[in-house]
């Protein structure tokens, strides 16, 4: 099935700045992959067919890459909304845990939270075979993880790349025709429409699954 994706603003590639945007844009996928990136006007007429996600005044980049996998998946613990306590991660409250079930689980709360941020790609390495298994059926791209210390923000590090670092620095690759579909959609940002903010994540597409949807 086609589905055309269509947005206010469809940056292909952020972090190149001479790469072209499109205003009124959108994105054309079929099965798993970008068949076409364009203006929305000449890809619906092209694909009269296809199905539509009118994003409406948001803006849509690829996916975003988050460098604190590890912290936050093997050593930070993300409770359950039955607890209690909120959902922030709670630094190091793995630390020595050997309950495997228990660490599969958090592992699991963490990842949904983070396509609930925009993130596509996560930074290993993974030790624990619970959280190794999570992250593979989660479809998240694992990529190698930064040496220690060069990573920006305290603790464990935010779910949301878009807290520390500026789109630019915070994407995962680009939109590109053949590519995989990873990308999310961000609401506007007054004054500054190229740039979202940390929590502004409207939709979360991986592999061309729609994975997440802000209600």
């Amino acid at each position: 099935m086609l589905t055309l994706h269509r947005a206010a603003l469809v940056l292909p590639d952020p972090a190149d700045p001479t790469a072209p945007s499109h205003r009124d844009g959108a994105v054309l996928v079929r099965g798993e992959l970008v068949e076409a990136v364009g203006p929305y006007a000449g890809l619906a007429a092209a694909h009269p067919r296809a199905r539509v996600r009118d994003w409406g005044d948001a803006l849509l980049t690829p996916g975003l890459r988050n460098p604190y996998g590890h912290r936050l998946l093997e050593r930070a613990y993300h409770p359950d909304p039955r607890e209690g306590v909120g959902d922030e991660p709670v630094p190091e409250g793995l630390a020595g845990e050997r309950d495997e079930t228990r660490c599969g689980a958090s592992a699991r709360r963490g990842l949904q939270r983070m396509l609930g941020a925009g993130v596509t790609a996560v930074a290993g390495p993974f030790e624990r075979a619970s959280v190794r298994t999570a992250v593979a059926r989660s479809g998240l791209a694992v990529l190698p993880g930064a040496p220690s210390g060069v990573l920006p923000g305290a603790g464990s590090g935010p779910l949301d790349p878009l807290a520390v670092l500026p789109l630019a620095g915070a994407v995962h690759g680009r939109v590109a025709v053949g590519g995989r579909a990873d990308f999310a959609v961000f609401a506007p940002v007054p004054g500054a429409p190229g740039e979202p903010r940390a929590g502004g994540c409207r939709a979360t597409v991986l592999a061309g699954r729609l994975v997440f949807r802000r209600r």
